[in-house]
């Protein structure tokens, strides 16, 4: 197999790198030696990450693009390829979406967000392939969520894009198993994390949306992101919440749908009403001119690490201390046994 052994000088490609977990992710495979192309729509924040790149120490590129162009996606690639000569992994996580109702989205807003994170990943995923299929190596990361599985009230269109891309890479990932490739796609599905997304989406909730606890830093998701890059695997879950949410699903499907009807509209929103200047990132980026950052307003609740995320990350050698433990026991109960 010709996977990618190591990050250091490797080359990276990861969409909705100005902000949230795209930008926590282009910073923590910096740190790991890896030259990183920033695609995103925000200038300022582009320029934001791409100075916390170098400060981690890895190259930065910033290319500006609209993931829902498939030509500009194209192009993009196209550009990361002549000025580094390859393309060694591709993070997709660029999205936009609504807060509403459906009966309050208009279809041509409908249709831009799941142009942009639907659409968005099938452009990026067609870009990566078509360089990485022919040399047999690299990996394309889907960052998922456990809307994925589950859809909740208020985010139609943001459940409708992500359900959409579970199908789409199980069906890419048979057509590489199906050739013998050694070019990986694998997902990385996450739970609520504090991103600037629920200060900079569309919004037509009377209060200000928030993440449905429990919250999660955005770095808490790149190290598992940087994880999947180098041992990818068909999925990986971050956080127990996503655990629960998925597995749940499963299991109990319609309790889930009546518990969700009466309590997800309370659970993403807080008390604060949502300022009627709000920007809306939908059409055009909120950080064209401000720079957001990788967080959003909830430093004070998000948690920094995931115990379910490390064990995610280290399940072989979890696994092998759970063998030479299983073995110990073993021995000793034998040695006892012997002395009997």
């Amino acid at each position: 197999m010709s996977r990618i052994e190591t990050l250091e000088g490797a080359v990276v490609v990861v969409t909705g790198a100005s902000g949230g977990v795209g930008r926590a992710a282009a910073v923590e495979f910096a740190r790991h030696g890896a030259s990183v192309a920033l695609l995103a729509r925000g200038e300022a924040g582009l320029e934001g990450a791409a100075g916390e790149v170098r400060d981690a120490g890895g190259r930065a590129l910033i290319v500006p693009v609209d993931v829902a162009d498939a030509d500009a996606v194209e192009a993009a690639a196209a550009r990361v390829e002549s000025e580094w000569g390859r393309i060694d992994v591709w993070v997709n996580c660029a999205f936009s979406s609504v807060f509403s109702e459906l009966g309050k989205i208009a279809p041509e807003e409908f249709r831009r967000t799941t142009e942009v994170s639907y659409l968005g990943f099938v452009y990026g995923t067609m870009a990566a392939l078509r360089r990485m299929r022919p040399t047999g190596r690299g990996t394309v990361v889907q960052i998922g969520s456990a809307l994925a599985y589950r859809g909740i009230p208020l985010q139609s269109a943001y459940c409708g894009a992500k359900h959409a891309i579970v199908g789409f890479t199980e069906s890419v990932r048979t057509e590489l198993l199906h050739d013998h490739s050694d070019v990986a796609i694998t997902m990385v599905h996450l739970p609520a994390m504090n991103t600037p997304q629920f200060r900079w989406l569309l919004s037509r909730l009377p209060k200000q949306a928030q993440p449905v606890p429990p919250i999660y830093q955005p770095e808490v998701a790149a190290r598992t992101i940087v994880r999947a890059a180098l041992r990818p695997r068909r999925a990986y879950w971050v956080g127990a919440s996503t655990v629960q949410t998925i597995l749940g699903n499963r299991l109990i499907p319609g309790l889930l749908d009546r518990y969700l009807g009466r309590t997800g509209y309370q659970s993403q929103q807080t008390e604060e009403p949502r300022p009627a200047d709000q920007p809306a990132n939908l059409w055009e980026p909120a950080d064209r001119e401000v720079d957001h950052g990788t967080h959003g307003a909830f430093d004070g609740r998000a948690k920094k690490t995931s115990a379910q995320a490390w064990a995610a990350r280290n399940r072989r050698m979890l696994g092998a201390a759970g063998a030479a433990l299983g073995v110990a026991a073993l021995l000793t109960v034998g040695g006892r046994a012997t002395r009997r």
